[in-house]
């Protein structure tokens, strides 16, 4: 009699922590990625304005003007994504409106010097924290808000955001010297002070764009501003037609060792040539400036790997006794991690009254922000594990005092206990999903008038191609912006 009443009473419990696990898991189950994948799938399909009705859904607003009446924790990160479907959609003003109401309620996420400990508890408590943005993500921010200004001929909406991008990019160059982030805003920032005249302002942002990748369609622009501004660099020199960069030394190679008819001995690398120095643009001419922006950066989803693959993956970051684990239930971890967004184009082509034209990929954002996560995944993974070592001793806490009374009654406790921890322990997978994969630039003098020009994006899903014509006035300028998010 004693016995069933015991199981009886063990099976009540069973039920109750399923019943708990369940609600608590279908309450929070749904994470960020989950919530928007409606909004990526428009504009997936190419409907830009279903993919604006989406996320107003999630803000709760009817108009793509409209900004939430009370910001909650996803908020201002929807209205960053809604802002860049509209620059998408050539909604420039409203894209700028969206863009900086989202800036003023982002928090930043400091990689460079934010601890294990710090990381995970941010990952793990979404619920009650606002989004904070990575240091690429931050940056680029700016940068594509600049873009509206441009577009909209605004250069003095432009110098201010280029302000906001320099602030930030300082600060990470100080605290994170060993990787550079923003060619693409340093880019935009020396266009615009080329075009206010500030030459010697525009050729540090141009050097500044360099200091990335080489980026041969600069080299105009650059011989332009050097006529009337005194600053200087080796990086700049090449492309004004001096000497070129000398390589890197390195030791000698032993004797007898076979050496490149390409590399100078001691150089690890053959010795860049000078930039051609391009014509000088006839006077009076004016200038096409084409921003081209194609798929999205890779975004988190949660994902699952075994206890054993992740120890090793986290190493140090982990705390706590690891054996503890041996007795689990949960043999999995759960972290977020990143996933390719599937898209159709990646290359880009252009041309002017039907003559094709430099395209300088100017900035590869996709790679920057798998970059940047994997410097901040062994953490992420080893504050995923410290916690299931917490909830293991929890569980046996549980199953200890369970065990006084009756065996099966501290064994189903324990479990009890240990799945609604998994199940209220969710991940963060928030991310700036439609932050653009990557991002060319191409510019070209042509004389005063009407041109027609051609903007081609391609890869794996084929092609889409857009033509327009564009009146330029003598030494005036045109930017024009094409965004595919796909």
């Amino acid at each position: 009699m004693a016995l069933a009443v015991r199981m009886r009473a063990a099976r009540r419990l069973a039920i109750a922590a399923l019943a708990v696990v369940l609600g608590t898991a279908g309450s929070a189950c749904a994470t960020y990625s989950d919530k928007t994948e409606a909004a990526r799938a428009a504009l997936e399909r190419g409907d830009y304005p279903g993919s604006i009705k989406q996320w107003n859904k999630i803000l709760e607003v009817h108009d793509a003007d409209a900004l939430p009446s009370e910001w909650k924790k996803e908020h201002a990160l929807v209205v960053l994504e809604r802002g860049m479907v509209l620059q998408a959609m050539q909604e420039y003003q409203s894209s700028a409106k969206s863009l900086g109401a989202a800036e003023k309620q982002l928090e930043f996420l400091d990689i460079a010097r934010d601890g294990a400990g710090k990381l995970g508890k941010y990952v793990y408590s979404d619920s009650a924290t606002k989004y904070k943005t990575s240091p690429t993500e931050k940056l680029s921010l700016n940068a594509i808000n600049l873009v509206n200004y441009l577009a909209q001929g605004d250069l003095g909406g432009a110098k201010v955001e280029a302000k906001r991008f320099t602030v930030m990019r300082t600060y990470l160059r100080d605290f994170d010297p060993e990787h550079e982030h923003g060619a693409f805003g340093s880019y935009l920032a020396g266009f615009v002070h080329e075009r206010l005249g500030n030459y010697d302002e525009a050729l540090r942002y141009y050097d500044e764009a360099l200091q990335q990748r080489e980026l041969p369609g600069l080299a105009p622009a650059i011989q332009r501003c050097a006529v009337k501004g005194s600053y200087r660099t080796e990086r700049l020199d090449r492309y004004l037609g001096g000497a070129p960069l000398p390589a890197p030394p390195t030791e000698a190679a032993p004797s007898g060792d076979v050496q490149s008819d390409d590399v100078p001995q001691g150089t690890s690398e053959p010795t860049p040539a000078p930039i051609p120095v391009p014509a000088a643009a006839p006077a009076g001419a004016a200038e096409v400036f084409v921003i081209i922006k194609t798929g999205r950066v890779p975004y988190k989803v949660p994902r699952r790997i075994p206890i054993g693959a992740a120890i090793g993956l986290a190493g140090a970051y982990v705390t706590g006794d690891t054996t503890l684990l041996e007795h689990s239930a949960m043999k999995v971890v759960v972290f977020p991690d990143l996933e390719p967004a599937g898209n159709l184009f990646e290359d880009a082509a252009w041309s002017i009254d039907g003559q094709p034209i430099q395209l300088d990929l100017v900035s590869d954002l996709g790679a920057e922000i798998t970059h940047e996560f994997e410097q901040i995944k062994p953490k992420i993974i080893g504050s995923a594990i410290t916690r299931m070592i917490v909830r293991a001793a929890a569980a046996e806490g549980a199953r200890a005092a369970g065990n006084q009374a009756n065996g099966a009654v501290g064994l189903i406790g324990a479990l009890a206990l240990e799945a609604t921890l998994v199940a209220v322990d969710k991940p963060d997978t928030r991310s700036w999903t439609l932050l653009p994969d990557r991002v060319f630039i191409g510019r070209a003098m042509v004389p005063a008038g009407e041109h027609g020009v051609d903007i081609v994006v391609f890869g794996n899903g084929g092609e889409e191609r857009r033509s327009m014509q564009v009146n330029v006035g003598e030494g005036g300028y045109v930017v024009l912006d094409v965004t595919t998010l796909r």
